[in-house]
């Protein structure tokens, strides 16, 4: 039977579990989220129990915990909670990212999907628009740029004044990495400065961090190396030393510091930034492997390292099959044609 309201030791777990995620110790909130759902199903109250066990779901993924998190949104779909659609579509949307980070890019975008259209004649604005991020990623990853293009224009529409801020600006720099992905740079470089006006260091370290980190990759695959490029690399790589941030963080901040040094042409700085990031290939998931082998590849010919150069990019482009990203591996052979 479900209890009408919370015991004082229930309230006082789901507190602490809030704090540590609000100070960033996400580990630490998915562990006391645990034992705030584990008081809730012994005292038979199981919204709470639902409510806090998605509380964790989402402090795992947020510290890097993939698989967990995954594990704990499959707990989730089993036990729905009746008729609110918006709480399944957050579900959803946790799989897809789960599935995104494990490179099955296919299921991702299905999941995602589910999502968006959970959300369809629904009046939470942020769930929807989460829901379209989350399914606009997908399909950028796997290479249907088309579609992923059409998806930001709806999400575009979708955002209003009703939003946080830093929610929008998740859109606009959601919707000028595809723009960036379509060739369509002045599109790209708007939407991210679009993004950039709502996110401040001061309001939330951690998302600032991010976006740099993003910003700067979009515009090195653009093969935009320009000085706003820099500061993008600086201001993500000085946020990240303060924060912490979680293994995948220091290896995409590798990644876009070797990509810099290689359209700098720095080609023997990109090869020793980029080989130090396999040590944990594990840990990387296929897609982000696959950029970087890639930039071993065309690195190494640049060099004139003719066995290292075809190596990498026959890995990165095995990387990008894994992935489901099918366009990508096809640029990494067309590399490998261009190695003498």
């Amino acid at each position: 039977m479900q209890q009408s309201s919370v015991s004082p030791s229930y309230a006082a777990a789901e507190l602490q579990a809030r704090e540590l995620r609000s100070s960033h110790d996400f580990r630490e909130a998915a562990n006391a989220a645990q034992m705030a759902a584990d008081i809730a199903n012994a005292e038979g109250d199981s919204s709470s129990w639902w409510h806090m066990t998605l509380f964790r779901a989402e402090s795992l993924i947020a510290a890097g915990e993939i698989e967990a998190c995954a594990e704990l949104a499959g707990t989730l779909i089993a036990e729905p909670r009746d008729g609110n659609r918006q709480l399944q579509a957050q579900v959803h949307i946790l799989l897809a990212l789960t599935r995104r980070g494990m490179g099955l890019l296919e299921e991702a975008a299905d999941e995602a999907r589910i999502a968006a259209d959970l959300m369809v004649d629904e009046d939470d604005v942020e769930i929807a628009v989460k829901a379209r991020q989350a399914l606009i990623a997908a399909l950028a990853d796997s290479g249907r740029l088309e579609e992923a293009w059409a998806e930001s224009l709806i999400m575009a529409d979708i955002i209003s004044g009703e939003v946080d801020d830093q929610l929008v600006g998740k859109a606009y720099w959601v919707i000028g990495n595809v723009a960036f992905l379509c060739s369509k740079i002045a599109e790209g470089l708007h939407y991210h400065e679009l993004a950039a006006g709502t996110f401040s260091p001061a309001r939330n370290l951690t998302v600032w961090a991010k976006f740099n980190k993003a910003s700067a990759a979009m515009r090195l695959a653009a093969d935009v190396a320009d000085a706003d490029t820099l500061r993008c690399i600086e201001r993500a790589e000085l946020a990240t030393d303060v924060i912490g941030g979680t293994e995948e963080d220091h290896i995409l901040l590798k990644l876009n510091r070797g990509h810099w040094n290689f359209l700098a042409g720095d080609q023997k700085s990109a090869v020793d930034t980029l080989v130090d990031i396999f040590p944990v290939p594990e840990k990387t998931s296929p897609q982000i492997l696959g950029e970087a082998y890639l930039l071993l590849g065309r690195s190494h010919a640049a060099l004139g390292n003719g066995a290292e150069a075809r190596k990498y990019l026959m890995d990165a482009a095995d990387c990008f099959e894994k992935a489901g990203a099918s366009q990508r591996a096809e640029q990494a052979l067309e590399f490998l044609t261009e190695v003498p």
